[in-house]
């Protein structure tokens, strides 16, 4: 039988129950903290940025779909008649071969609907998205997003 004296039972009971200080702690939470205030910002900036990709390419989608509407019926939809003209023919539309769009018209990365107005300003017609700030004009983040 093998005896174990008390400062061998005690070591052993130590070092099974050993565990991190608060100290300890509190330094793994700060680095954390420094890593979160330095990676946030820049990962956040990214989101930005893909937002405005991502109304890009929506906007160059709706501009093929709208280019193959005017194909078909020899011009595009008036203002009026909207974007919707891709999904769902317009009365007295005869030569209509829709839909133009696969799904339905998503609003813009912001939550907003894309403008579209025909005879446009800038082209035959004009689409564009205000962007983040929901108003025309805007520098950066918040410059609005066109097809001119």
């Amino acid at each position: 039988m093998i005896r174990l004296s008390i400062k061998a039972i005690a070591n052993r009971a130590k070092k099974c129950c050993a565990g991190f200080t608060l100290l300890e702690l509190l330094v793994v939470m700060v680095i954390i903290g420094l890593l979160a205030g330095y990676v946030g910002p820049k990962y956040f900036s990214q989101i930005g940025k893909s937002e405005i990709k991502v109304a890009r390419a929506q906007i160059d989608a709706f501009s093929k779909a709208l280019d193959q509407y005017r194909l078909d019926t020899g011009h595009y939809p008036n203002t009026s008649q909207g974007m919707g003209a891709l999904m769902s023919k317009p009365a007295n539309e005869a030569k209509w071969d829709g839909p133009y769009l696969t799904k339905a018209l998503p609003p813009d990365p912001w939550g907003n609907a894309y403008q579209y107005r025909q005879p446009g300003e800038h082209g035959e017609y004009d689409l564009f998205s205000y962007s983040k700030d929901g108003r025309a004009g805007g520098t950066g983040e918040n410059a609005d997003i066109t097809n001119w």
